[in-house]
């Protein structure tokens, strides 16, 4: 069966109500949910196939406005602005990319800078290719025609 794991961590089964997935391997999970079964059946056998990832909220990197495919993403270590632009597929033809911007936590306080996408894509302007972190959210606006 497919089973999400809910906003607050955890997953609920059939026989297995609320047990905690976040932060564990799916070997562990199996573990897990092979114990909690095992009130209910003989020596139960559990494989746990993870089937997408985004990562706790405060890890996720969002993309807004004219991507191609506007989305949550997960962090990845040494995640770059060009990685977050191939997952998403790009821009779209109404873009502003070099009006775009990426809004970043800094201990509480929200601050924006500028990117410029359409450098980055269209020219290569390797310069222009900033590294992310966990919880940026980059808006590309529509270009004013």
């Amino acid at each position: 069966m497919t089973v999400p794991v809910r906003p607050d961590g955890k997953i609920t089964t059939p026989l297995v109500e609320d047990l905690p997935a976040s932060g564990k391997t799916s070997s562990q999970l199996a573990r897990d949910i092979e114990k909690a079964l095992a009130k209910y059946i003989q020596e139960p056998v559990v494989t746990v196939i993870v089937t997408g990832f985004v990562g706790p909220y405060d890890e996720q990197i969002r993309v807004i406005g004219q991507a191609a495919k506007p989305q949550a993403l997960p962090y990845r270590k040494d995640m770059s602005l060009m990685d977050v632009l191939i997952a998403v597929g790009g821009i779209t033809d109404f873009a502003a990319g070099n009006r775009a911007s990426v809004i970043r936590s800094i201990s509480g306080t929200q601050q924006q800078f500028a990117v410029r996408l359409n450098d980055l894509i269209k020219d290569g302007d390797m310069s222009a290719n900033v590294p992310m972190r966990p919880g940026d959210v980059l808006v590309i606006p529509e270009s004013f025609f």
